[in-house]
């Protein structure tokens, strides 16, 4: 940890950018403020159960509550949530709806971060 006369050090004293250094353009902030969402869907742990099993395949709800162990309830609720953020999409067949993660973004997003954890 830095020490105050550390830190001191370590701070820019003067009001001009250094050339080469900063950034020339950063993301707007309605654009940072939809990725924040994105990673805040997907930092709820049954939330990535969800994306974990919409990686292996298409599912209706109650497929999904069979294999996570939980209530058609509570699943919709997770749905409903990265449905919103265009995180996971929906499908119609007849009687019954399928979810599948709603594009390749999703899926190379979910399984950077896994591969990210899982680095040892």
């Amino acid at each position: 940890m830095l020490g105050g006369s550390d830190l001191n050090d370590e701070m820019c004293r003067d009001d001009v950018l250094h050339s080469g250094t900063c950034p020339e353009q950063l993301v707007d902030s309605a654009t940072a403020e939809r990725l924040a969402q994105v990673f805040r869907a997907m930092a709820d742990p049954t939330r990535v159960r969800i994306l974990s099993a919409l990686a292996e395949a298409e599912l209706c709800v109650g497929d999904l509550a069979g294999v996570l162990e939980m209530s058609i309830s509570a699943i919709s609720h997770q749905l409903r949530l990265l449905r919103e953020l265009r995180v996971v999409r929906k499908r119609r067949e007849g009687k019954h709806i399928y979810y599948a993660l709603d594009d390749e973004h999703v899926r190379d997003l979910f399984e950077r971060g896994l591969e990210h954890v899982q680095h040892t």
